[in-house]
């Protein structure tokens, strides 16, 4: 380390003032230049002396190789003890070093920058708060937010109206014609249409509320094809109610009306109030009552709880509310037994299964008196 000197002196002794301002240097230290009087003579001003002194000194050190560190012998006295020509200044170096350490703030700032929260939410919040806010801002504009949707219906529009999209044409299969037509009625809109533009879910529950159809179901398949595959209920009985026939299916649901009887003369028949909602029950009976059935011409529903077959010729059969086909059964066999259906009579009560009772009609009852005080 070079130990520092003091200040430069002129010719005359007298310390050298400093033309230039104290700078603060690193670590607390300044520099100071210094800069020798010149007289202003004829040569011209004091810059110009200046600036000449400077080039003739930088010549000679270029000439006479790299200058030397500390003052030059023999010039001592003409430099102030610093070798120092006209025009050539002087700098003070310290001989302080700089702290590494950081300072208190910059630590602090380090250390907060090494939390999690912190690099978060320069990281991502920061960002994120920006393009929200630019957003926000675009946006904020009725203008700007009509035309934005209005780009992107026309977009949306453009994208559904494609050929491959399109709805040409419509199949229905497992139909009758009747049920085909009400079918294509239904379709909310015409063909040709786009496949966006057709809700299938709600198309099907429209389809379905049609009586006669049991299932359905709505596709759009390749080229363009709308198809309908529609399950009918069928029909296996016919309810007599105040207003007309009613075919029914095995469920007791509602297929259609009918308006000949005729039209249908091979479906059992039933009638009453709440026969419709024994139809399962009325089958099983049917089924039971196989051998009298050319002579059944349906069944009645009595006060919604049980039922009376009614034959031919103003004839009827009271089952009881429990079990009538067990007892449809036990007439049968009696019928086997004693023949009691041939006989001429008006009711056959088995309402009570421990004491069946049949009742003759008036002619009937008067061969039957005759019969009795014949014998």
């Amino acid at each position: 380390m070079r130990p520092l000197s003091a200040p430069p002196r002129g010719p005359d002794g007298k310390r050298l003032k400093s033309d230039a301002p104290r700078t603060p240097r690193l670590g607390g230290a300044t520099s100071t230049s210094y800069q020798a009087k010149q007289p202003v003579g004829a040569g011209g001003t004091k810059a110009g002396q200046a600036t000449g002194a400077g080039k003739a000194a930088r010549a000679g050190k270029s000439a006479s190789g790299p200058a030397k560190k500390g003052p030059v012998k023999g010039q001592a006295k003409a430099g102030g003890g610093y070798g120092l020509q006209p025009g050539q200044r002087y700098v003070r170096r310290s001989s302080r070093r700089r702290d590494p350490a950081p300072s208190r703030l910059a630590f602090r700032l380090q250390r907060l920058w090494l939390t999690p929260l912190v690099r978060s939410v320069t990281r991502i919040g920061v960002p994120t708060f920006v393009v929200v806010l630019g957003l926000g801002v675009y946006f904020g504009d009725a203008g700007r937010r009509a035309d934005m949707l209005q780009v992107y219906e026309d977009l949306k529009t453009q994208i559904q109206n494609r050929p491959e999209f399109m709805v040409n044409s419509m199949q229905v299969e497992g139909t009758s014609p009747e049920v085909e037509r009400a079918v294509r009625t239904m379709l909310p809109t015409g063909l040709p249409v786009s496949s966006f533009n057709i809700d299938l879910e709600k198309y099907r529950d429209t389809i379905l509320r049609l009586d006669a159809v049991a299932d359905a179901r709505v596709m759009v398949r390749s080229g363009g094809v709308l198809e309908v595959v529609v399950t009918e209920r069928e029909p296996v009985i016919l309810w007599r109610t105040t207003t007309g026939l009613e075919m029914l299916d095995k469920s007791g649901h509602r297929v259609a009306t009918l308006i000949d009887r005729q039209t249908r003369a091979d479906l059992p028949l039933i009638a009453g109030r709440g026969a419709q909602d024994a139809v399962p029950e009325a089958l099983a009976l049917l089924k039971a009552a196989g051998p009298i059935l050319p002579r059944t011409r349906g069944l009645i529903r009595v006060g919604e709880r049980r039922w009376d077959i009614a034959l031919e010729g103003d004839q009827r059969i009271q089952l009881p509310a429990q079990h009538p086909v067990a007892a449809v059964e036990r007439l049968l066999a009696m019928d086997t037994a004693e023949d009691v259906l041939s006989r001429d009579f008006t009711r056959i009560d088995l309402r009570n299964q421990d004491r069946p009772t049949i009742r003759l009609s008036g002619q009937a009852l008067d061969t039957y008196n005759e019969t009795v005080q014949h014998y």
